[in-house]
């Protein structure tokens, strides 16, 4: 292939639109603190996501650092090893420990199960990760807070527009973080927000993420600057009015990828419940070295050889990082399984502009590289 394939490639808004909006910005000579374009795009995302109550921020790490302050987390969090490093920063850069836990093999997030065993008297909250998109074990994981007095924070990155049961899942836990970072499903190029559930928690976010400021003359507490600008917001107005056709066409890749790749062995996928509505973020495949034929990381370098890029989210595990390795709750006899997919798990290229032409070479590449296909 002449042309790079790469993982995902960022989903733009019509440009004479943009332009028009950039125009009116212009005019108005208001680019950032909560203007006219930023109150608009936060009223109609809420509106879009089935939220009561959305914060915008200049983006999703900023978000998770400001949310652990606005819930006032200290001590311990317990937190999955099988993310991107942002959910780990955040709490480190808030001073807090994390502690990790061992995922389950079939969605790949928090195993409720393994939470328990992991709480002390220094754990004051719950970071989940809903990867890939796909809801953690929502119920599970409140009634375990609820018993032992903790938060939940949602690590939302890759759930945007995600629904269970009709319900969005940004409702669940006390709070949900966003990303809109170009790699994402819905992006504001560099973004982020945080989902709560009453009014006077998201004026708290909203006086923290600028610099504290309840009014002109009265700092509640030592805040950041986080605010999202007028461009950003615009852009994202414009990108609310395609993304339902974005998620139907990464849906459509995603249906192909699963039956061009379906009858080949040592692949796994996974699966999509019936009562999920799916944003299509990405196609993650397993690969079982045995049963295929060649290890992962094997077939990895080979489709890079071929200009086809795809990721390895998420390895190494966070807790594989030299900042976090020495912590106890980092040895690997306790994260077996996150251990185990880590090594096995390669994100195929999936966005909305994909050409069909690209997408049965790739699936046609793994297919050949397969000794044991049936």
């Amino acid at each position: 292939m002449d042309n790079k394939i790469y993982v995902t490639q960022p989903t733009l808004p019509n440009l004479d639109e943009f332009s028009e909006l950039l125009k009116d910005i212009w005019e108005r000579k208001w680019l950032t603190n909560n203007g006219v374009y930023h109150q608009e795009f936060e009223r109609k995302l809420a509106e879009y996501l089935g939220v009561p109550f959305i914060s915008l921020f200049s983006n999703g790490t900023l978000a998770l650092v400001s949310a652990l302050q606005v819930l006032n987390i200290k001590g311990e969090v317990i937190t999955t090893p099988y993310s991107f490093v942002a959910t780990t920063h955040a709490l480190w850069w808030n001073n807090i420990k994390p502690v990790f836990v061992d995922i389950e093999p079939e969605f790949c997030n928090l195993d409720p199960a393994k939470i328990e065993a992991a709480i002390t008297p220094k754990t004051t909250a719950i970071l989940p990760v809903h990867v890939y998109g796909n809801p953690c074990n929502m119920n599970a994981i409140q009634d375990i807070a609820d018993r032992y007095g903790l938060k939940v924070i949602y690590d939302a990155a890759h759930a945007f527009g995600v629904k269970e049961n009709g319900k969005s899942i940004l409702n669940f836990g006390d709070l949900s973080v966003l990303s809109f970072h170009a790699t994402k499903v819905f992006n504001t190029i560099e973004g982020g927000a945080i989902v709560c559930h009453d009014e006077n928690t998201k004026k708290r976010i909203d006086y923290l993420k600028n610099f504290g400021f309840e009014n002109e003359t009265t700092v509640i507490a030592p805040g950041i600057n986080a605010k999202m600008n007028e461009l950003q917001a615009a852009y994202g107005l414009l990108q609310l009015k395609t993304v339902e056709d974005d998620i139907l066409k990464r849906k459509e890749i995603s249906e192909i990828y699963r039956n061009g790749l379906k009858e080949i062995k040592g692949i796994r996928f996974i699966d999509e419940p019936d009562n999920l509505y799916y944003n299509y973020a990405y196609f993650p495949i397993f690969i079982d070295e045995k049963e295929y034929g060649m290890s992962r990381d094997a077939l990895y370098e080979k489709l890079k050889d071929n200009n086809i890029f795809g990721r390895r989210y998420f390895y190494p595990l966070i807790s594989q990082f030299p900042t976090y390795k020495g912590l106890d709750s980092a040895n690997p006899e306790n994260l077996l399984v996150a251990h185990k997919v880590a090594n096995e798990v390669i994100c195929l290229p999936i966005y909305p502009d994909m050409t069909n032409d690209n997408l049965i070479l790739i699936i046609k590449f793994i297919i050949k590289h397969n000794s044991r296909t049936t």
